[in-house]
C-alpha cells in the first residue's frame, strides 16, 4: 500500500554495522570518524540562553522570532560579507537544514517529471529530498554543462565529503546559468566557516551574486559551526518569493521551531569566540591526522575546507579501504556512500575528540 521507503535510496551507515563492530574489538576502543557529528561542548552562552527561554507554553511562529531572524541576518553580514538580506522577508528558520534539504522539492510542488541536480560526490539527502518527491536527481561534476530542463540545482561548498571549495568564478558560473534557465540554485553551505587553504564564499555574497538574490538558495547550520546538532536549528535565506512559498507551505505542515531553540540559535549567531576556538579544534585534529594519513600510504585530496579528509588507498577500493582501517579500531566511511566517483575513496571526520584522534593517529604509526 504504502511505497515511501521503497522509493528512498538504502540508508548507507546501516552497511557500516560489520566494520563497525571489528573497529569495536580493538582493545583500547573503536575511534569513530564515520559520521560528522559534533563531540565538543555546546558553549556555555548557548545553554544559557536555551534554559532562560524554556518557559515557553505558546506555539511558536513558522516564521521564527525577529531576534533569531536579525542574529541571523547579522551573522552572515560580519562573517561572511553577504548584504542585503531583509530579516522580515529574506530569511527563514529551519528544523536543522537536513529536514530542510529533504523536504525542499515537496515544499515547493516539484515532482515526477522534474529534475533535480545533485553534486556526483555528494551527502545523500539531496537525492533522497527528490526521490521522496518523485523527481528524477541527475548527478553532475557541474550543474551549468547539463543539457535539459531543471527545477532545482544544488551546490555544497566547503564540499560533504570531498572538502573541496566551490571558486568564486565557478559559483558565479553557477548564478548566471541558474537565471538564464529559470533554476532554483539551493546552495549548501553549513561547512562555510570552516574553509583551511583557501575562504568559501557564500553564493549569496555580492562578488558571487550581483547583490541580487533572484533564484538562489543559501542553507545555513548551527550543527557543525557551534557543536548544536543536537538542537536542530539552522535557517534558509535568499529569493523572497521562494522563502515566501515555504514559509506559506511550512505554515500548514506545522514546521516550527521551537522558541527556546530559537533563542539558543540568536545567541550562537551572536557569538564569533566559540567558533574561532572550534576551528582551532579541528585545524589542529585536520593537521595530525592528515599527516598520520600520508605517512601510512594514504592519499589525501582536495580537503580543503569541511570537517572531513578524502583519503585513498593504492591497495584498497572503498570498502577495502573501510576494512583496513577497521582492523586498526578506527572507523570511516566508504565514499561509495556519496556517489560511483567515490567507489575508491573513504571520508575521514575530523569529529573525534582529541583523545580518540591522538588514538588514531597513534594506531596509524603501529
Amino acid at each position: 500500500m504504502f511505497e515511501t521507503s521503497s522509493r528512498l535510496p538504502d540508508f548507507p551507515w546501516d552497511k557500516l554495522a560489520p566494520y563497525k563492530q571489528k573497529a569495536a574489538e580493538h582493545p583500547d576502543g573503536i575511534v569513530d570518524l564515520s559520521i560528522g557529528s559534533p563531540v565538543d561542548p555546546v558553549p556555555d552562552l548557548v545553554k544559557k540562553a536555551l534554559a532562560d527561554a524554556a518557559d515557553a507554553p505558546s506555539y511558536p511562529t513558522t516564521i521564527g522570532t525577529s531576534t533569531a531572524r536579525q542574529a541571523a541576518v547579522d551573522w552572515m553580514t560580519r562573517r561572511l560579507d553577504v548584504t542585503g538580506v531583509d530579516p522580515q522577508t529574506g530569511v527563514l528558520p529551519v528544523i536543522g537544514t537536513k529536514e530542510l534539504i529533504m523536504l525542499l522539492p515537496t515544499l515547493l510542488g516539484i515532482g515526477a517529471g522534474d529534475t533535480v541536480l545533485i553534486p556526483d560526490l555528494a551527502y545523500p539527502t539531496y537525492e533522497a529530498g527528490a526521490a521522496l518527491a518523485r523527481a528524477t536527481s541527475v548527478p553532475v561534476s557541474d550543474p551549468t554543462t547539463y543539457d535539459g530542463p531543471v527545477r532545482v540545482a544544488y551546490l555544497n561548498s566547503p564540499r560533504n565529503p570531498t572538502g573541496e571549495i566551490t571558486s568564486a568564478d565557478d559559483l558565479r558560473r553557477a548564478v548566471e546559468w541558474a537565471r538564464a534557465n529559470d533554476v532554483l540554485l539551493v546552495s549548501d553551505e553549513c561547512y562555510l566557516e570552516f574553509g583551511w587553504d583557501e575562504r568559501p564564499l557564500s553564493v549569496l555574497h555580492p562578488d558571487v551574486c550581483g547583490g541580487s538574490f533572484d533564484n538562489l538558495l543559501a542553507v545555513h547550520s548551527l550543527s557543525k559551526r557551534s557543536n548544536l546538532a543536537g538542537y536542530r536549528g539552522g535557517f534558509v535565506a535568499g529569493d523572497e518569493t521562494v522563502v515566501s512559498e515555504l514559509l506559506a507551505v511550512r505554515k500548514h505542515a506545522g514546521l516550527m521551531v521551537p522558541s527556546p531553540i530559537q533563542a539558543a540559535m540568536a545567541a550562537a549567531f551572536a557569538d564569533d569566540v566559540h567558533v574561532d576556538e572550534q576551528r582551532a579544534r579541528y585545524l589542529r585534529r585536520r593537521s595530525v591526522l592528515r599527516d598520520a594519513l600520508t605517512d601510512a600510504g594514504w592519499a589525501i585530496t582536495l580537503s580543503n575546507g569541511g570537517l572531513y579528509l578524502w583519503a585513498e588507498h593504492p591497495l584498497y577500493d572503498a570498502y577495502g579501504s573501510v576494512g583496513a582501517l577497521a582492523d586498526r579500531g578506527i572507523l570511516v566511511a566508504p565514499g561509495a556512500f556519496y556517489g560511483t566517483a567515490g567507489e575508491r575513496n573513504v571520508r575521514v571526520a575530523l569529529t573525534g575528540t582529541d583523545e580518540r584522534i591522538d588514538a588514531a593517529v597513534k594506531r596509524l604509526q603501529e
